[in-house]
């Protein structure tokens, strides 16, 4: 008989983004190894914040995608940017799953995907009471990511949730963490607690590194989310690109129009809208360097896309501090601008362009990604160490 796993996630295919491919991956790894897989999820409504077509007008809906048992269930969809609205969105969501949990037989062995972390909340509530063995995926450190995000300030909010946060936590038989400030920051609290470094490794056969040809110029690359967060509107109008560097932009969020508007009126800065991630793929190999960018610091926060786009063989440009611009440095993946410096972005930029600074060779940087990023080696570690609790 095959062991089973359920998948708690508030982020599934078909929906885009990291947060959806991570638990996506997740899900295929645990089912490669043997696995029986069920997941959870609400029905697919981000980034847009609405149903999606296929799956309106439904309450519950159980499908299969690729061998994996999907439950979806009701959502008040919503991507407003009041806290009270996303707050009732994730309520809505949190207090199904609770409900759905009680009252229906699930596997023993349950991870829970935590942010959202009211989500995470109702899901580990539920978890604990009917006695699941509960293995806590943590990608960002809520509350406090919410404070350096400005989203909120300390306060009863704050405190309400903070109190959230470490239920969950004690409640965990297992903690993954994206990130080792992730778990620094929990084992001050939880130091008996059995932790593992989950981090959030890309699943797909990179395609063959294109050489170079020579040629003076140099293409730029951001694809993601045009976020606040990202602050990739901010960087369009304050970038100052030579004649010989272009900066093409792929993804959608709620700065897309602003970002569109800045392309339309400066033909060095190409906007191209949203591609499905097979196809970026093929177009990402094209670039010399990735673009990736925090406007605020975020602890614990490590991007994916470094781990995407390294085993692509692209040299990151790191718009950030922390973790992230750590492993950049260590491993000689790119460059890293710190403390939302444009002044020196652009000095970077410019050294690129004239040939000061040469551009970092692909195949290293590809082989380096995929022998110290490997995403096979790390489950493997995961499952031998959770297997054995």
């Amino acid at each position: 008989m095959k062991k089973e796993i359920l998948i708690i996630t508030n982020y599934f295919p078909p929906e885009k983004g990291a947060a959806s491919n991570r638990m996506f991956v997740m899900a295929n790894s645990y089912l490669n190894n043997g696995y029986k897989v069920f997941v959870i999820c609400p029905l697919p409504n981000y980034p847009q914040g609405s149903i999606f077509k296929d799956y309106r007008n439904k309450f519950f809906l159980k499908e299969k995608i690729n061998g994996i048992d999907i439950k979806r269930l009701w959502v008040f969809a919503s991507n407003s940017r009041s806290k009270f609205i996303r707050l009732f969105s994730m309520l809505s969501f949190g207090i199904c799953l609770f409900v759905f949990l009680l009252f229906n037989k699930t596997p023993k062995k349950v991870i829970i995907q935590c942010s959202p972390l009211l989500v995470g909340f109702f899901a580990v509530l539920a978890s604990k009471i009917k006695g699941k063995t509960i293995i806590l995926n943590v990608s960002d450190l809520w509350p406090l990511a919410g404070i350096q995000m400005g989203l909120f300030k300390k306060g009863i909010y704050f405190n309400l949730l903070e109190k959230i946060e470490r239920y969950n936590y004690k409640s965990a038989h297992l903690i993954l963490g994206q990130s080792e400030e992730i778990l620094e920051h929990i084992k001050l609290s939880y130091p008996k607690k059995n932790f593992f470094l989950y981090r959030n490794l890309p699943d797909f056969k990179p395609p063959k590194v294109l050489s170079k040809p020579h040629s003076e110029e140099i293409k730029i690359v951001y694809a993601g989310l045009l976020g606040v967060a990202q602050g990739v509107f901010n960087i369009c109008k304050e970038i100052k690109l030579p004649s010989n560097v272009t900066l093409d932009i792929y993804g959608d969020g709620p700065e897309k129009d602003c970002v569109k508007n800045i392309s339309d009126k400066n033909p060095q800065i190409h906007f191209h809208g949203l591609i499905e991630r097979d196809k970026l793929h093929e177009v990402l190999i094209h670039y010399d360097f990735a673009l990736v960018p925090l406007i605020n610091r975020i602890y614990g926060s490590v991007p994916s896309k470094i781990f995407e786009y390294t085993s692509l063989g692209l040299p990151i440009i790191y718009f950030s501090e922390g973790e992230g611009a750590d492993l950049i440095s260590k491993y000689k993946l790119g460059y890293t601008i710190k403390d939302n410096n444009y002044k020196a972005l652009n000095k970077l930029i410019l050294e690129l362009a004239s040939g000061e600074k040469n551009c970092l060779i692909k195949n290293r940087i590809q082989e380096i990604s995929m022998g110290t990023f490997n995403l096979e080696v790390q489950f493997k570690k995961y499952l031998e160490f959770s297997n054995s609790l």
